[in-house]
């Protein structure tokens, strides 16, 4: 996949998600200080309300993840509800041949509705694994499962994969690792000396007015 010059992601979110899948997504995306990096939070609403009753506004509408270089599917009780609505799923119009498309726990969920997991294997949150299989997927017990432009991830804090994923392809190796590196606990593969390379984070970058 060639990197576009103008690099979008979009976060796809409804009524009850999980907090931690859509917060921990939107800041470790966000700490890549890349000229002309997007990230949208989309939905059928212009606002969702968490499993734990935050309210969330969104940027955008649902489909216009298609227009989106990266989507990522978050999780929660309400993918159960998101998988039975027909007319939901067909304004995710995703394309893995030209978009790079993952989800977090349950929102495998919504990618095997979307029928883009078949004769794939993929990962999800143990709660979520029968509901998985019974959409005819091969469940695998990884945090982490990749198919060219497909992933999935199981487990909150699986999405360091799921989106290094992302931030490699988008915005390469490096910042890859610094941002997998800005979340460790001190002393366990984050050090007072990275302070230097750290400063990365929080430098402007130029967004374009298209974007």
């Amino acid at each position: 996949m060639l990197r576009p010059a103008n690099m979008k992601i979009s976060i796809v979110i409804f009524d009850k998600f999980t907090d931690i899948d859509l917060w921990l997504m939107w800041d470790l995306l966000n700490r890549v200080r890349v000229d002309d990096w997007s990230v949208k939070i989309l939905g059928d609403g212009q606002q969702h309300v968490s499993v734990t009753g935050i309210v969330t506004p969104t940027h955008g509408r649902l489909d216009e993840a298609k227009e989106s270089d990266a989507v990522l599917i978050v999780s929660g009780p309400g993918t159960r509800d998101r998988i039975l609505d027909s007319e939901w799923l067909e304004k995710l119009d995703l394309d893995p041949t030209r978009q790079m498309i993952g989800s977090i726990c349950s929102g495998s969920l919504i990618l095997a509705k979307l029928g883009l997991l078949d004769g794939k294997t993929a990962t999800t949150y143990p709660t979520s694994k029968p509901l998985l299989e019974s959409l005819g997927i091969e469940v695998v017990e990884k945090p982490f499962v990749s198919h060219g432009n497909l992933a999935t991830a199981g487990g909150c804090l699986a999405q360091q994969y799921l989106i290094g994923w992302v931030v490699e392809m988008l915005a390469g190796r490096d910042w890859r690792d610094l941002m997998i590196k800005a979340i460790q606990p001190v002393g366990e593969g984050l050090f007072f000396e990275d302070a230097e390379s750290l400063a990365k984070m929080y430098r402007p970058v130029k967004v374009s007015a298209a974007g």
